[in-house]
């Protein structure tokens, strides 16, 4: 997704011109290496004027939180300050309609003459920058500096003549004539698709915005251009061209942060939540806000995900060498058979032979066997050596048994903690998850102390015969509440033959409807959210029991029924929370 793109960023400089003219910079920051804080005083009174360079992030908007310096500034930002302090921004442009504004300065030289300066902020994806340019056009710095070895087209370094970035060898979105567009359409690939063909055909149009063109025109974003009208699809450009209004949205995907853009869109119909904001700045910063943290819960989330996964490939490679030492313990009959047939042959053996070649009393069908011997032992050693190793398989096999269900079960216990980790939805969740991993020995506690563990908050849902419906969101609320929580009379409900959390519904009569939507409620918490037709399980709670020692989520349960059920998450917003 690119929704910074020069329609959102002409939108936006409207919004920001009133208030940047005639403010002077107060204050200069650069708090990370690609974003710029300035600090201005203007008619409307005192802002934070915030300019990224960051790829994927460049942007340029007034911001009301506030972000740690560095103990040293970068010589980026003592260049800045030393040229930009107390200057006066006289305009705000936006060249070219292209992803970048020039922001130009009334300031002072080193001779106290008055001169003009120009910051360059160009939001061009990967190629992003700030650029400082003097009066005369020549550079004084750059964020990033660019030779002609990683550019031999355009070079950007101190003393230089600062150029444009080149114009793309086609026509732009909001300048071409009706005629220009219908001739690149009738040599266009008839059954290309509408959206890249734009994209490809003129600049200025973001992906985004090339499939929102087409929704308008032919009412889907992914059509063929043999089946969109070409004079519509101009008129629906030139009407985005004409467009004097512009309504900030912010789309969400559920509580995550999705897209933002300047107006309405229709190319998502009700597959995402769009907000209306009333301000491009108010906008920006709130989703960007939003993002970062996202991002960070993302970090945290796979750093947790890459120990549990850790752990479960070792608790896996466990199980699979104890599985392989037991099967060795399958020839045990065999070993104490040999022993006995040793001892039943012993007249007819040899000391120093290498094999007995015997009766077999044990084959029902009569047949002889080969028995392997220790030349270095007598018959009757060869045939206590033979017992002793049937005996050591034997204990063995009662010991590996209990090792192999331990390292199961802290298997599948792994499992649904990487189940778990998938459903978390904030900092709460995978707060609830270390906790737990904590108490399972697999974590230390952050800082040698042990911190009072949150207090269980199982989702909440309302069923349509008005009972409350309570989803498990880590395998400690499991836990809370099957085993402390429900009542004993209300229904416990899992996913068959698979993680996910546990669900009580919390009433007592067998209701086929709530039953159902609780049922829809466990499978859309599972692993199995993806499946059609998912078995659900169904118990009373007085049916669901505990094991002394068990992992935290897991019980076994009695005396249960099965509910086939196609999760939707359509079926699963329908149900009110509370």
């Amino acid at each position: 997704r690119m929704p910074i793109d020069a329609l959102f960023l002409h939108a936006a400089a409207r919004e920001l011109r009133p208030k940047l003219l005639s403010s002077r910079v107060d204050k200069i920051q650069q708090p990370e290496r690609d974003v710029l804080l300035l600090s201005l005083r203007g008619p409307e009174g005192p802002g934070k004027l915030l300019i990224s360079a960051g790829s994927g992030t460049a942007r340029m908007h007034f911001t009301t939180g506030g972000r740690e310096n560095p103990a040293e500034p970068p010589m980026f930002c003592m260049l800045l300050r030393k040229h930009l302090s107390g200057a006066r921004i006289l305009s705000l442009e936006q060249p070219d309609f292209e992803r970048m504004y020039l922001l130009r300065f009334a300031c002072l030289d080193e001779l106290g003459m008055a001169s003009e300066k120009t910051l360059a902020v160009e939001m061009l994806g990967r190629n992003a920058n700030i650029i400082l340019v003097d009066g005369e056009g020549r550079i004084l710095d750059c964020l990033r500096k660019v030779d002609a070895e990683q550019s031999p087209r355009r070079q950007l370094l101190p003393g230089l003549y600062y150029e444009l970035p080149p114009k793309p060898e086609k026509p732009g979105a909001f300048q071409v004539s009706r005629e220009e567009f219908l001739r690149l359409y009738d040599q266009a690939e008839p059954t290309k698709a509408g959206d890249r063909w734009l994209v490809e055909a003129f600049g200025g149009l973001s992906p985004l915005l090339a499939r929102e063109l087409l929704c308008r025109t032919a009412g889907s974003s992914d059509e063929a251009l043999n089946r969109v009208d070409a004079g519509k699809l101009y008129d629906s450009l030139a009407a985005l061209r004409e467009q004097e209004g512009f309504q900030p949205v912010f789309l969400k995907n559920g509580e995550k942060p999705f897209d933002l853009y300047c107006f309405p869109l229709q190319q998502y119909g009700s597959a995402l939540e769009q907000e209306r904001w009333d301000g491009f700045s108010r906008l920006l910063d709130a989703y960007y806000t939003e993002r970062e943290k996202l991002e960070r819960q993302n970090q945290r989330s796979q750093t947790l995900v890459k120990l549990v996964k850790n752990r479960r490939d070792r608790a896996s490679r466990k199980l699979n060498l104890r599985l392989e030492e037991r099967s060795a313990t399958a020839k045990r009959e065999t070993w104490r058979q040999y022993g006995d047939l040793i001892k039943a042959n012993i007249y007819r053996m040899q000391r120093g032979a290498g094999s007995l070649t015997a009766d077999n009393f044990y084959d029902p069908e009569g047949g002889q066997v080969s028995i392997p011997l220790d030349v270095k032992l007598s018959p009757q050693q060869n045939a206590a050596r033979y017992y002793k190793l049937y005996t050591k398989a034997k204990n063995a096999e009662k010991v590996l048994s209990g090792q192999i269900e331990e390292a199961q079960a802290e298997l599948d216990y792994l499992e649904s903690v990487l189940e778990e980790l998938q459903r978390a939805s904030g900092e709460r969740d995978l707060a609830e998850i270390r906790q737990e991993l904590v108490s399972e020995g697999y974590l230390r506690e952050q800082g040698g102390k042990k911190k009072k563990q949150s207090s269980v908050q199982p989702l909440r849902y309302r069923a349509s015969n008005g009972a409350a419906i309570l989803v498990g969101r880590s395998n400690l609320q499991n836990d809370w509440l099957t085993t402390r929580y429900a009542d004993k009379r209300c229904f416990w409900l899992h996913v068959q033959k698979t993680h996910g959390a546990h669900v009580i519904l919390q009433c007592e009569e067998e209701d086929p409807k709530a039953l159902e939507e609780a049922a829809l409620l466990a499978a859309w918490h599972s692993k199995g959210r993806e499946s059609s037709n998912v078995p659900v399980d169904y118990a009373r709670v007085k049916n669901v029991k505990k094991p002394a020692g068990a992992k935290p989520g897991m019980v076994i349960y009695t005396d249960y029924r099965t509910i086939y059920v196609t999760p939707a998450k359509e079926a699963v917003e329908a149900l009110e929370k509370f």
